[in-house]
């Protein structure tokens, strides 16, 4: 399975509602992978630009995208961004297969 890195920022009125309502949010987006077929490896909040992020596993790039559009859907969240990862240990397959390909400059 395809693990993602998904970054988060809260909506201003969500972050009101937890405040107001605090609940399990990791519980939640572990259901929520679960139910795309895949599971949350991990869920953590941080300062900075984004208020956290999740490592998620996905079967493939269209579960990825429908949980990102059923997250984005609930209004919940100001932004979502989502990263596959790549294991290091696929590199050297990755590069090998750049050295294979050709490819010529526009205009060459």
């Amino acid at each position: 399975m395809a693990k993602y890195a998904i970054f988060f920022r809260f909506t201003s009125q969500a972050i009101k509602g937890l405040i107001e309502t605090p609940s399990d949010r990791a519980a939640i987006v572990a259901k929520l992978a679960e139910q795309a077929g895949g599971r949350m490896e991990a869920y953590y909040l941080m300062f900075g630009d984004w208020d956290g992020f999740v490592i998620a596993e996905a079967p493939d790039s269209k579960s990825a995208a429908a949980m990102s559009l059923a997250v984005t859907s609930s209004g919940a969240f100001a932004q979502l961004k989502t990263h596959e990862l790549i294991d290091p240990a696929d590199l050297a397959g990755i590069l090998s297969k750049a050295g294979s390909l050709g490819y010529t400059a526009p205009g060459s």
